[in-house]
């Protein structure tokens, strides 16, 4: 039997690459006899970067400011020879960086994902790709920008301030000081997000309470993002305000669009691709996906979703292992999953299943692998 593990991250817990190793160690406890591959998977957002360096490439340690502008340390990965760098913005502009109590999208800034994009290019990067996901900003990423030498000034010709709660008294970019290589780089945002900057669905109102808004910064975010694309449209020409997927991010996609040559592609596509997941199909008898949480966002193109609908293709069923099943699994089954199993075993508080998430996944394969052994 040829099984291909292929789970994404855990929040809070496990990365792809951990989660994917406990359920080859369930398996192999409960005496099943199998061929087993692991392949690490991310949709573009937690584990991006692991899941893309599973296949090889050099992992880069930066020194970068945190989305409240302190200094840490982030990774990025350059791959296919040094051509292509893989950046996951959450590791410099993620919600995981902060307290729940710092928590503040008026504040929090993109910078330091500008600051990777910056290295990368420098490095000779002919093609970018960037995970979205987990962000804790809402700045329609105008401190990446920053990063990358564009000056955005207000009214009286000063820099704005970090933050989503700056982009008001934006009256004028400046890009003569960005890097004339840009023009020639292939920008591939990774999301699974259609949400555009503004309206209903926008950054502001879907988003930002995740990110510790409340109702007052979530209008104001609104009116901020709308302020900033409606000026840079003016600006430019450049109508980012509805463009499908521009709200990823914190509308981070929307800003990267406006001054980058930008291409929007599924996260989890650029995944399957880079780890030949299609090639392998062919002679399996199952695959085996997870991550820490299924709802009804998954339905949205989330990683193992994409992982069973092109399992499916080749006639071969997908089963997933999860920490919280908060959906129908019926709902999960029509869109292409076999079957999905909480791997919660008994009730638990929130803190103890994520400090037991590596026990409690293997646990749950080895009970899978008991029930494959009678196949």
């Amino acid at each position: 039997m040829k099984i291909l593990v292929a789970a994404g991250a855990f929040k809070q817990s496990l990365t792809a690459a951990a989660a994917c190793a406990a359920i080859e160690a369930g398996l192999s406890q409960s005496g099943l006899h199998a061929d087993i591959e692991r392949l690490p998977i991310a949709d573009g957002g937690n584990g991006t970067l692991d899941a893309f360096l599973a296949a090889g490439g050099e992992r880069i340690t930066l020194d970068v400011r945190d989305p409240l502008g302190r200094a840490i340390r982030a990774d990025y990965g350059m791959i296919d020879g040094g051509e292509t760098a893989v950046i996951e913005m959450a590791l410099a502009s993620g919600m995981e960086l902060l307290t729940a109590a710092e928590l503040n999208p008026m504040l929090a800034s993109t910078y330091g994902s500008g600051q990777l994009l910056a290295d990368a290019l420098g490095r000779g990067a002919r093609r970018i790709i960037i995970g979205m996901g987990g962000s804790a900003t809402v700045d329609g990423g105008m401190g990446c920008l920053q990063a990358l030498g564009l000056s955005i000034r207000d009214g009286r010709g000063r820099e704005i301030p970090p933050g989503g709660g700056s982009l008001a008294a934006i009256e004028r970019f400046d890009a003569s000081g960005m890097d004339p290589r840009w023009a020639e780089v292939k920008v591939i945002i990774a999301s699974d997000v259609e949400n555009p900057a503004l309206g209903e669905k926008g950054a502001a109102r879907i988003f930002a309470p995740q990110k510790g808004a409340d109702a007052a910064m979530v209008a104001a975010l609104e009116a901020n993002l709308s302020h900033c694309f409606t000026a840079i449209a003016k600006q430019f020409g450049r109508d980012l305000r509805a463009a499908k997927g521009g709200g990823a991010a914190g509308a981070f996609a929307a800003g990267l669009m406006a001054f980058l040559q930008c291409e929007m592609v599924a996260g989890i596509e650029l995944v399957l691709a880079r780890n030949q997941f299609r090639e392998k199909l062919p002679g399996s008898a199952l695959v085996i996906t997870g991550e820490g949480q299924m709802d009804a966002q998954t339905l949205d193109g989330k990683g193992p979703l994409g992982v069973a609908k092109l399992a499916a293709e080749y006639g071969v069923p997908t089963i997933a292992l999860v920490g919280g099943l908060n959906i129908d699994d019926r709902r999960l089954h029509e869109a292409g999953l076999q079957a999905a199993f909480s791997i919660v075993d008994k009730p638990m508080p929130l803190a103890q299943a994520l400090d037991n998430a590596e026990l409690l996944l293997q646990r749950a394969a080895r009970r899978l692998g008991y029930v494959l052994r009678l196949a």
